[in-house]
């Protein structure tokens, strides 16, 4: 098992005659009455984090809230239930966004019920782009754990401890017991685990490295809605999955830092890691050319 900490993952370089077909597409599907934000800020932090075009699906009742965060996305409705939370008949309408889509995204403010269990269970089973799994997509995932060996394309779990318990049933304490069920548990789904925390594990199963960015101000609601935003992203732009998964949290953390430097860590919100973003970007410029 490598244990070693190679040269962190870079964008490849844009062309001049680059457009934004050039960048992918990323769909983000969440949302629902009373949890709007999640989706739109993983929506802002997918721009931010270079995909060439980003569209959210979200509950049709949320669709004026959610696009009214963010001019610069697209969004297009999903059916929902009387709660504002996307119902199984939404099936149709994600296959064909998906068809068109670079990398899926789904999970941010979601909600819970058992159609949403039936839809998240099958597009992790069947639909062939990568797709990020959080927040209560994970505890969808959590019900069918037996079948998440099953599915037909990449697929990235971004767990903080208490979700990945749910998803591995373990009730571990320690954080080294719980890391290398983690790391199992990636090599017999064949998925990517992004086992948040201090020192954030990502590991295939095979491989596995830990981040040394992020600060805890960065424990505070919606944080992991952005980590998912600039994961997708870095797979639009054609970073293979576990490569993108490791800059997408080392990125996370570092503009997490950058924003604790401006207002602190107390006073830290997600919004702040997006707009930090630019710069820890433009980090990564200046250690290329350095």
């Amino acid at each position: 098992m490598t244990t070693s900490s190679p040269p962190l993952p870079r964008l490849p370089a844009r062309a001049a005659e680059s457009h934004k077909g050039d960048y992918g597409r990323a769909l983000l599907i969440g949302g629902s009455r009373g949890m709007s934000g999640a989706v739109a800020l993983s929506g802002m932090a997918a721009l931010r984090s270079g995909a060439g075009l980003v569209t959210l699906a979200v509950p049709d009742i949320c669709l004026e809230t959610v696009a009214a965060f963010e001019p610069s996305y697209m969004t297009t409705p999903l059916p929902c239930d009387e709660f504002g939370r996307i119902r199984s008949a939404a099936k149709d309408k994600i296959a064909e966004l998906a068809e068109s889509a670079t990398c899926v995204a789904c999970g941010p403010g979601i909600g819970r019920s058992a159609e949403l269990k039936e839809l998240i269970s099958w597009m992790h089973k069947t639909l062939k782009c990568p797709i990020v799994f959080d927040a209560d997509a994970l505890y969808a995932l959590a019900q069918v754990s037996t079948q998440l060996a099953e599915h037909q394309g990449p697929r990235i779990l971004t767990p903080h401890p208490g979700e990945f318990e749910r998803l591995a049933g373990s009730d571990e304490s320690s954080r080294d017991q719980l890391e290398a069920i983690a790391r199992e548990f990636a090599a017999a789904c064949k998925s990517i685990v992004v086992l948040k925390g201090h020192h954030t594990l990502i590991t295939d199963g095979l491989t596995h490295f830990h981040n040394t960015t992020g600060n805890p101000g960065m424990a505070t609601g919606g944080s992991g809605d952005v980590l998912t935003g600039v994961i997708t992203a870095l797979i639009c732009q054609g970073i293979n999955p576990l490569d993108a998964a490791r800059l997408g949290v080392h990125l996370h953390g570092l503009s997490g830092d950058g924003a604790a430097e401006s207002v602190g860590k107390v006073s830290l919100i997600a919004s702040d890691l997006i707009n930090r973003l630019p710069s820890a970007f433009k980090s990564l410029e200046i250690d290329d050319h350095s």
